[in-house]
């Protein structure tokens, strides 16, 4: 992995992360009985984002730090990568 692979692979697992743990927690305009008008029932009631962005960063972080140690540490192969597929195959 390159520092271009290494900064590509923490961007697209930050996002995905960011999906996740946007949701975690939070409580609709619904179900705090204060709806904004022009906006759906569904919306957060209270969005932090920064502890969001602070939560992603750190898991997000971790995540990265264990797939760049697997893949530089060469415990899987670009050869055990291509032939994957031969163990469903049979």
């Amino acid at each position: 992995m390159n520092l271009t692979g290494g900064i590509v692979l923490y961007a697209v697992l930050w996002f995905l992360t960011l999906f996740i743990v946007a949701m975690i927690g939070q409580k609709s305009q619904a179900d705090a009985g204060e709806v904004v008008p022009g906006t759906p029932a569904g919306a957060p009631a209270d969005l932090k984002v920064r502890r969001i962005v602070i939560l992603t960063t750190v898991i997000t972080t971790l995540i990265w730090a264990v797939l760049a140690w697997v893949i530089l540490s060469g415990i899987v192969s670009r050869e055990e990568l291509a032939n994957f597929d031969r163990l469903f195959r049979g």
